[in-house]
């Protein structure tokens, strides 16, 4: 007599429903609580939420302003002393006491002691300097200030440095801001007929005429 043997199939429990539930309630109150721990809630005008790399050209003029006041302070050639030397060589002058971005076109730190001339609306002030011969100074006093000479004195600021080209002017600018700031407070447009002692910075196109853009302006009588 053969014997049959019968093979039952158990069927494996699984989770129940509710189980279920609560293990999916509870990944989404750990989710949760991972989003909140790395959420930095900021004020909507702080410089935070502004976004990062936003580049803020005011900040930039107000810290960038002191340190080119200094490197001219530091670093200027006296017109006395740069006159001859461009008059005999300008490219090699331009070389030797300036600075270059471009490789193409030098900025000159510069500092002179002389009369200031008849003050125009806009434009550049004739100054005038002895020991200069032929060659004439203006100086910008404002109310406008054109050009990038101070942002561009010391040859290290490119436009590598910045986001795209409209950052790098308006840094530019920034900088000249700070600079009207400063000649408000001399009243520079009221200063026809004073000795002044100037430090500045100009960029040498024509060796007979120098438009110098100050940085630091020193009122004598």
């Amino acid at each position: 007599m053969s014997t049959v043997t019968t093979s039952v199939a158990v069927k494996r429990k699984g989770m129940s429903p509710l189980v279920k539930r609560l293990i999916w309630a509870g990944l989404v109150v750990v989710l949760v609580i991972a989003m909140a721990l790395s959420t930095r809630i900021v004020p909507k005008d702080s410089q935070a939420a502004a976004g990062p790399g936003q580049f803020n050209a005011a900040s930039y003029g107000q810290t960038q302003f002191p340190k080119i006041q200094k490197y001219i302070a530091e670093n200027a050639v006296d017109a006395v002393t740069l006159a001859p030397a461009v008059k005999a060589d300008a490219t090699a002058a331009a070389s030797k006491y300036g600075k270059s971005a471009d490789g193409a076109t030098y900025i000159i730190p510069i500092t002179f002691t002389g009369v200031v001339g008849k003050v125009p609306a806009d434009g550049y002030t004739p100054i005038t300097v002895e020991g200069l011969g032929d060659v004439k100074i203006g100086l910008q006093l404002g109310p406008a200030i054109n050009g990038t000479d101070l942002r561009d004195v010391t040859g290290k600021v490119t436009l590598n440095d910045f986001n795209n080209q409209i950052e790098f002017q308006d840094a530019g600018a920034a900088i000249n801001d700070e600079l009207k700031k400063a000649l408000t407070k001399i009243d520079a447009t009221g200063l026809e007929g004073k000795t002044v002692t100037v430090h500045g910075a100009f960029t040498l196109i024509n060796p007979q005429q120098w438009n110098v853009t100050p940085s630091q302006i020193a009122v004598g009588k």
